[in-house]
Order: structure tokens, then sequence, then C-alpha cells
């Protein structure tokens, strides 16, 4: 194999493990508003009797599941019950090969209303299964179930297969399910000294959301101390705010993902998963559009928290901003030692991404 092949399957791999948890919408009966309602919710893959996969492509581009689909069960993905220790333990194995799905069909009387089922699935078996790795989907029938679920051992299953009995309840259950769970301990660091660093290429990754003042994006030269970096979302005299943009470091800095992995900035393309971060460590996700890299006038900044040190460079402009403990946005030119600013520390070392435990020391 080719570098250039070794290096594009390695991206390929961390992409599909850095895949946001994933919504499936089940539907028996044919329904053009909830079909509409499932792809602009965003979810991603709808399970269906077989024949429905030309109208649903009429109407827009989502996975279909079912034997004439795009993901073929007993091939693609496996359906399983999970009602005994016996049941756990072949589940076990089977999510080496293939995700699994559980419990598709409810346990319910048909007649049943959707209103009044609840989950058929326990929490225990769950956190054993989750704990093991591999993709596991479990069905959902309110709002609550989606948030147990994708929370579970704070990892969360895979995916979630949506029952809902309308579509104002399935928007509801999709924006909780494509919404990021994660909550971050963030913390203050005192601002130790700053200077210089001569001309570097920087990163600005634009996304597709638009921010909020105190909202931003953890960055820093290592994975034991992020910086909130926030998005350029405050008015100032000299350009326009960009509410959508971060200028978040130069290529080789730290970036926190979803699911508690890091970048590098110039790893990122659009398209790729992103976990936007307040000061009050609430977090939502967010795609990449684009990011620009361009060689900038770069910002030295050294820091220590409680816990640990470390730093950050960053442009020096007065429209990069970092974040004092009570939220409130503090340019880079403004900045002194003595000064606070929030921070997540966390323990120091990354393989590919991942949080591991080794021996390492960066500075």
């Amino acid at each position: 194999m080719s570098n250039k092949s070794r290096r594009f399957s390695l991206r390929l791999l961390f992409f599909v493990e850095m895949t946001l948890k994933e919504a499936w919408v089940f539907l028996d009966k044919w329904s053009k508003e909830m079909v509409i309602t499932a792809i602009e919710g965003g979810a991603d893959a709808l399970l269906t009797p077989a024949g429905w996969e030309a109208r649903i492509k009429e109407l827009g581009r989502i996975k279909t599941v079912n034997p004439r689909g795009d993901v073929i069960p007993g091939k693609d993905v496996l359906f399983e019950r999970l009602s005994s220790p016996e049941d756990e333990a072949r589940i076990a194995q089977l999510l080496n090969q293939a995700p699994v799905i559980l419990d598709v069909e409810p346990k319910d009387d048909a007649e049943t209303s959707l209103t009044s089922r609840s989950r058929t699935w326990e929490v225990i078996p769950l956190e054993n299964l989750v704990a093991l790795g591999g993709r596991l989907f479990v069905p959902v029938y309110n709002r609550e179930d989606v948030a147990l679920a994708l929370g579970i051992l704070e990892k969360g299953v895979a995916g979630v297969i949506i029952h809902a009995q309308d579509t104002e309840a399935l928007t509801a259950m999709l924006s909780v399910a494509k919404t990021s769970t994660e909550q971050l301990h963030l913390e203050p660091a005192t601002i130790e000294r700053i200077r210089p660093a001569g001309l570097g290429d920087r990163v600005c990754v634009d996304t597709c959301t638009m921010m909020e003042a105190g909202e931003g994006m953890l960055v820093g030269n290592s994975s034991s101390l992020l910086f909130l970096v926030q998005a350029e979302a405050k008015e100032n005299p000299y350009v326009a705010p960009r509410p959508f943009r971060v200028n978040a470091g130069p290529v080789h800095a730290y970036l926190r993902v979803p699911n508690g992995r890091t970048r590098y900035l110039s790893e990122l393309e659009a398209g790729d998963p992103l976990l936007l971060v307040s000061a009050r460590g609430t977090t939502q996700s967010a795609i990449t559009g684009r990011i620009k890299i361009e060689r900038r006038p770069l910002l030295l900044m050294h820091a220590r928290s409680q816990r640990t040190s470390g730093s950050i460079l960053l442009q020096n402009a007065e429209t990069i901003r970092l974040t004092r403990p009570d939220g409130e946005a503090l340019s880079v030119v403004q900045l002194k030692p003595g000064d606070q600013v929030l921070v997540s520390a966390e323990q120091a070392g990354r393989h590919f991404g991942i949080l591991v435990d080794e021996t390492i020391h960066e500075k």
C-alpha cells in the first residue's frame, strides 16, 4: 500500500470512528410528511418496508434500510432481541461482526398507541454492551428514551431507532438525537506570560452553525489544556461579525471534537464533525463548512490552572478572543499576565485523537 493510500485509509477509518450519533426512523405506514420531516430533521436512515425506495428518493437523499434498500438486514446490520443473559452474550459476540439493532419491533400490542409505549430495553445490559464497543442501535419512543440511550456510560449507544406517532414527536426526538449530549467541565487558568511568536500558518474554522457570544471551540498546543476560543460573534469597529467562524490557531494545534476526541486543525475538511462549547460547558455538534489557512502574526500565551499548565498560539489581532470565567470575551491584544481565562484540563496523551494512558510530556 502506498503512503498516500495509507494516509487516506487512516483518515477514512478515523472519520468513520468520528461519526456522530445516528438517528434512524422506523415507518411501517407510508407518510410523505413523516419522510420529509425525517429528512429535514437530519435523520440518517429510514427503516421501512421494501418497495418505498423510489418514493423516498424523490423527496430527498437518505439511506433506506430494508431487503431492497441501501442497508440490508442480515447482511449490513443484524436484528437481535435482548431479553436474557444468553441474548446479551450472543449480541456481545455479534458486535464484532456488524452493527446490531435491538428490538426493532415493539413488544406492546399492535393496537397500543405509540404515545403509551415505553422502551423495551433495560439499562444494565446496555451498559455491558456499550462498554465492549461496536455499533449498537436501540428503539426509542420519546425524548426521554433518546437522552437515556445516548447517555449510557457517558458514551451512549451508536444510534437510536425512532418510533414517532406524528411529525411533531418526530421533530422533537430528532432534535435530541442530533444535538451533542456532552457536558464539559471548564475551569479558570491564569495567564502567566505572553509574547509575539512571529509568522505562522493559522486556521479559521468556518462552521455551518451560527454561534452566540461566549460560544466557541476548545483549542491548545497540548491536549492537557485546551482554551475556549470564542467565535467572531462580537461587534467590533474593524470587520463585520462572523458568528459561524472561529479563528482557532495554527495548523499544529489540537481541537476538541465530539466523543472525547481531538483533531489537528490542519486535518479538518468540509463535512467533518465539530464540537461547539459555551462558557457554561454545554456543547452542540456542528459541521465544518470549510477551513481557511493563511500566514499571520501569532502570539504565544502560557497559562496555569489548578491541575496543569499549557499554552496556545493565536493570531495577533483584536478580533480573536479567549473567555473570562464569567463568559465574557477577552481579546488577545488586551490580555495580560494575571488575567484568568476558561480552559478544559485533562490528562495528556493522544493517539490518533483518542485519549490514551501513557507516559508523555508536552511543552
